[in-house]
């Protein structure tokens, strides 16, 4: 099969040019990079939407423990001889859910929520040790579970990515609105009416199912590249939801096929790559935020 010698082809390595046509064509020569570009742009956007909010929320720990869940989910589903892509789902959602249920409301929930977070990371992490410990055949695909891989994306794995993607941001679209003001001032929400708790739970769900996504590219390590770091850069240029959803969403997509192209064209991890192109991103965004405050604040005193 093709994608069984993924690993030789990329080994092998292509050069990479001046010519735009000859590169473009290299990269997507191979079924299974065709594959990783498209579930790359489905996790790109439904990441840089959910993670928008995210960062809103201040959820980021959140999202780098539903990570760490997802580690001995695809262990997990490994060791049993399912595919991966399904213990990433079904335990980053039963981690949502978990998290959720442990985060009781009322004063100080932001400190017990965090508690709970911490707690439910910990024990995420003893799983999947416990998984690899368990089948050490597994132990030779523990660096892609940890930093990313594009090697391994099927048909059917896109298939499953654009489905969820296509539902988890129907949801999001339905909750938009009241997740926008529970996120902003949840004590407010709830006066008005707002079922706070319950958009919670709906949106640690949606974030579950991104924190999945992601992984398959940035590997359980390196999540927040692609969930927090777009969304980070988006905030810092706007403050306005629609313009700081769009830029993010555009963020995790350049993150992402950037990172598929330099990973393809140098052997390396595409976590490794995706996680640098966000962050320059990021770096330059702040520059750029800095020198226009600085002009802005030399404009009002002359």
């Amino acid at each position: 099969m093709l994608i069984e010698a993924a690993p030789r082809l990329v080994a092998a390595g292509a050069d990479l040019s001046w010519n735009v046509a000859h590169d473009v064509d290299a990269l997507l020569r191979y079924p299974f990079m065709r594959n990783a570009f498209l579930a790359g742009a489905v996790a790109a956007v439904m990441c840089g939407a959910i993670g928008w909010f995210a960062v809103l929320r201040g959820e980021t720990y959140a999202a780098h423990t539903l990570a760490t869940v997802a580690f001995p989910g695809a262990g997990g589903a490994v060791y049993l001889g399912f595919a991966p892509l399904l213990g990433y789902f079904g335990f980053a959602v039963a981690g949502a859910g978990l998290i959720a249920w442990l985060s009781p409301g009322g004063p100080g929930r932001a400190e017990r929520h965090s508690a709970a977070v911490g707690a439910v990371q910990a024990m995420a992490l003893a799983l999947g040790f416990w998984f690899v410990s368990l089948y050490r055949g597994f132990l030779s695909s523990l660096s892609g579970f940890l930093f990313g891989s594009f090697l391994g994306v099927t048909r059917d794995d896109v298939a499953v990515l654009a489905v969820t993607a296509a539902v988890a941001l129907a949801v999001l679209a339905l909750i938009g609105r009241p997740l926008l003001f529970a996120s902003v001032d949840p004590r407010v929400a709830e006066a008005a009416g707002v079922p706070v708790r319950a958009v919670s739970f709906a949106y640690l769900v949606l974030l579950g199912c991104a924190v999945a996504e992601a992984s398959q590219f940035t590997g359980v390590l390196l999540v927040l590249a692609l969930v927090v770091v777009p969304a980070a850069t988006a905030s810092v240029l706007s403050p306005r939801p629609s313009i700081g959803l769009a830029l993010s969403v555009a963020f995790a997509l350049t993150a992402v096929w950037a990172g598929l192209a330099a990973a393809f064209f140098t052997d390396r991890p595409v976590g490794f790559w995706v996680t640098t192109v966000g962050f320059a991103g990021y770096v330059l965004a702040r520059g750029f935020a800095a020198l226009r405050t600085r002009h802005l604040r030399r404009a009002v005193v002359a």
